[in-house]
């Protein structure tokens, strides 16, 4: 029988002891219940899988993947919500250049693929305005609420891995993450895992 797997994004907090460090893995509990952190790796993840929602809206259009202006409003919008939730705007700010970042890693790493591979292009261009930016908006507030109640437990050195696991262990956990994903999932979480 042929084991088939997924690669899971999973936030640890590490235990730093006499013994050194010891860090709890994902085989031991649940997908999306490791330590405090799984929601706010699985909202960082479908912030990443909206990637290719942004590259297929702008994909054969004028519409450039670096966009200073609505990357402003992001940012702008993040640090006026983070002071009104009572947290210092610029880790937040920090946090959300990486999501941007880590968008732009999957959009020009699609951009490259559909250039090489014209059959794999999207069938639909989706409203970026109207389908898409909602969507990003509402991850945009889920995120800080994520970041705001997980403020104290990131505190501690955290460690971020992708882990390699057998589908049929975890059958409920929907993300197949490939390289181009993981990669941006990295960029995503840099700014946590480097706290």
């Amino acid at each position: 029988m042929r084991v088939r797997y997924l690669f899971v994004v999973v936030l640890t907090a590490v235990v730093v002891g006499g013994a050194g460090e010891a860090v709890a893995s994902p085989a031991t509990e649940q997908l999306g219940r490791v330590g405090p952190f799984g929601q706010l790796a699985e909202l960082a993840v479908r912030r990443i899988l909206l990637g290719d929602l942004v590259a297929a809206a702008k994909f054969g259009t004028t519409q450039p993947i670096d966009d200073p202006v609505r990357e402003k409003q992001v940012l702008d919008t993040v640090a006026a919500e983070s002071v009104r939730l009572g947290m210092a705007p610029e880790p937040n700010v920090r946090f959300f250049q990486a999501q941007i970042d880590a968008s732009k890693v999957v959009q020009r790493g699609l951009f490259a693929r559909w250039e090489r591979h014209p059959a794999q292009r999207p069938s639909h261009r989706p409203d970026l305005a109207k389908e898409v930016r909602p969507q990003l908006d509402r991850l945009t507030t889920q995120l800080l609420d994520e970041l705001r109640a997980t403020l104290q437990a990131r505190r501690p050195t955290v460690v971020c891995r992708i882990w390699r696991i057998e589908a049929e262990t975890f059958a409920d956990f929907v993300h197949r993450l490939d390289k181009l994903h993981r990669d941006a999932v990295s960029v995503s979480l840099r700014p946590v895992c480097s706290r």
